[in-house]
């Protein structure tokens, strides 16, 4: 039948009979990754909104730093963190560092330039017109903000979308400062790392069609909020 076909059906026997120790890492994956994209977007989103409603010197240069954190590698993330929370580190004496809360910050910091560069994208396609006139019915700061955000909102969930699909898949960073203890921080993406590394190929392909699936339908639910609210 084949790996794949294996992994199938192996994929299909753990979410039938319901895997307390599938369950356990499924459930891990979508806290962690869940968490550090709403801090992404509590992050991103002021950030990017006030690049793009603001002029101010190096305002480009900042925008340039966005868009390549965008594309940070993961391993480089996971290192930065891992020497801010190792035990000689600035935040050492937090005791962070291979638990879930160091995968989230790992997370975060990854995907939060992510959010922030669609953010700004989202933004600025909102045509200046629009500005002018939610302006001339006499709305305060705070009201044009909603009023624009709103205007903005398909670009805003697509942000949030990549953000939490730039976390989901990652496993470097999650490594390095989660360690991958059984139990506590393995999530799916680094129990598959495991399992291809001890040669068991069927159980890494089950578990990557859990994730998979898993990323669908959270990426299926985010979509259709997005159309719906089209």
């Amino acid at each position: 039948m084949g790996v794949i076909g294996e992994g199938i059906i192996a994929a299909l026997k753990m979410l039938v009979t319901g895997d307390p120790e599938v369950l356990e890492i499924a459930l891990r994956t979508l806290q962690v990754s869940g968490t550090a994209t709403m801090i992404s977007v509590f992050i991103g989103v002021p950030a990017g909104t006030f690049l793009a409603l603001n002029r101010f010197l190096g305002r480009g240069l900042v925008i340039s730093l966005v868009n390549f954190g965008m594309g940070l590698p993961p391993v480089v993330v996971g290192l930065i963190t891992w020497l801010c929370l190792t035990r000689y580190g600035p935040l050492g004496f937090l005791g962070l560092l291979y638990t879930p809360t160091a995968m989230i910050i790992a997370q975060a910091i990854i995907a939060s330039p992510i959010v922030a560069g669609f953010t700004v994208a989202a933004i600025q396609s909102v045509n200046p017109k629009m500005h002018l006139q939610i302006l001339a019915l006499g709305a305060n700061r705070l009201q044009f903000l909603w009023l624009l955000l709103r205007e903005a909102r398909l670009g805003l969930l697509a942000a949030v979308i990549a953000g939490f699909g730039g976390v989901i898949s990652e496993v470097g960073a999650s490594i390095m400062v989660g360690g991958n203890v059984r139990g506590f921080t393995r999530v799916l993406t680094t129990a598959i790392s495991l399992e291809v590394s001890k040669g068991k190929f069927e159980l890494a392909t089950a578990l990557s069609i859990i994730l998979l699936f898993l990323s669908f339908i959270i990426t299926a639910i985010l979509t259709g909020i997005q159309q719906h609210r089209r």
